[in-house]
């Protein structure tokens, strides 16, 4: 806590501000990087309402644990189950799937579809995805069908979706999902189930794999000199004077999403209040995770951001690899000397 403080006050000395500017330049040198990303998001208690019926005053009214009545084809049915887990790291959120049943097969029976290809359902789902501590991350928006064998590129699963787009730190996203497994399959309920008892009466456990383009990914600033990771006093990192394990290390980095209280796109960062990442941030050092001890906007720059970490105890001298995560997006890694 101390050494947040002190970093943090470090941060709104203009001197300090200025001298750092000049050091590494106004205009970031930032390394190409188009290789999708993985996310695989844990959704829990994933029921299927299914519209059995017609009376409207009886939707979402019925407190006990219902069974469906689904049509032969065609029927609609709305999903809702809670985020769990990204990338096997605690989250928070909603999956809501709006969902039309289409029984595609080339092997048609009654009641079926003919077609070229296998599918059960046509489906638009949105993924609302929060911070463990509910802070909210970005939602990500995907369509496509149910069913089936998955995405091309996918080397298991169900399913075939196209990332239609996002907001927040996924503004802009795309890619292709497919659920990965399912544990526990989706309950199947009557959309005259109250859905307030949908976590006591319980559902299914999924994961999905998104194959995710982000328009933006996090990236330590680059130039011919080196990565742009500075010690205490704004020095950089070089061979004759590298990092020290438990050393506090400045890192300036680009595409790691929108701040608190926020600054409208194309704006810089104020000098005289800090603007907290509102995404994850993880930087790890030799492959071990580093203390994150701060992560804002730097103040005065535009799209430029401040992290802070502390060197982990125990890694090996030599040369390191440094990676930075935000949002559960990862980006390209650096080197930097270790003494």
């Amino acid at each position: 806590m101390r050494a947040g403080k002190a970093i943090k006050s470090v941060v709104f000395r203009k001197l300090a501000l200025a001298a750092v500017i000049c050091a590494i330049g106004s205009t970031p040198a930032v390394a190409q990087f188009t290789a999708a990303t993985i996310l695989e998001i844990e959704v829990q208690s994933l029921v299927a309402y299914t519209v059995d019926g017609f009376d409207t005053s009886k939707f979402a009214t019925d407190p006990n644990r219902t069974t469906s009545v689904a049509p032969r084809n065609f029927g609609f049915n709305i999903l809702v189950g809670d985020i769990a887990a990204v990338n096997g790291r605690p989250a928070r959120g909603t999956m809501v799937v709006q969902q039309r049943a289409i029984a595609l097969t080339p092997t048609a029976n009654p009641g079926q579809a003919e077609a070229d290809t296998v599918r059960t359902s046509v489906s638009e789902a949105l993924y609302e995805i929060q911070q463990a501590d509910g802070t909210p991350v970005g939602n990500i928006h995907t369509l496509g069908f149910t069913g089936g064998v998955p995405p091309v590129g996918a080397l298991e699963g169900i399913g075939n979706f196209a990332i239609a787009g996002g907001t927040g730190a996924f503004l802009g996203a795309r890619g292709q999902m497919h659920a990965r497994s399912v544990p526990i399959p989706i309950r199947n309920a009557s959309v005259t189930e109250d859905p307030a008892r949908r976590r006591m009466h319980g559902g299914g456990r999924v994961f999905f794999v998104f194959q995710l383009l982000p328009l933006t990914r996090p990236e330590i600033v680059t130039s011919p000199s080196g990565p742009a990771i500075f010690h205490a006093d704004f020095s950089p990192v070089t061979a004759a004077r590298p990092a020290r394990r438990g050393e506090i290390l400045i890192i300036r980095a680009t595409g790691l999403g929108p701040t608190r209280p926020g600054v409208n796109p194309g704006q810089s960062f104020p000098l005289d209040a800090a603007q907290e990442v509102n995404s994850p941030v993880e930087v790890s050092v030799a492959g071990r995770a580093a203390e994150v001890v701060n992560r804002i906007g730097w103040p005065g720059l535009t799209g430029s951001y401040r992290v802070d970490i502390r060197v982990p105890d125990g890694i090996s001298r030599g040369m390191a690899t440094v990676q930075m995560s935000a949002a559960w997006i990862t980006g390209p890694d650096v080197e930097i000397p270790i003494q």
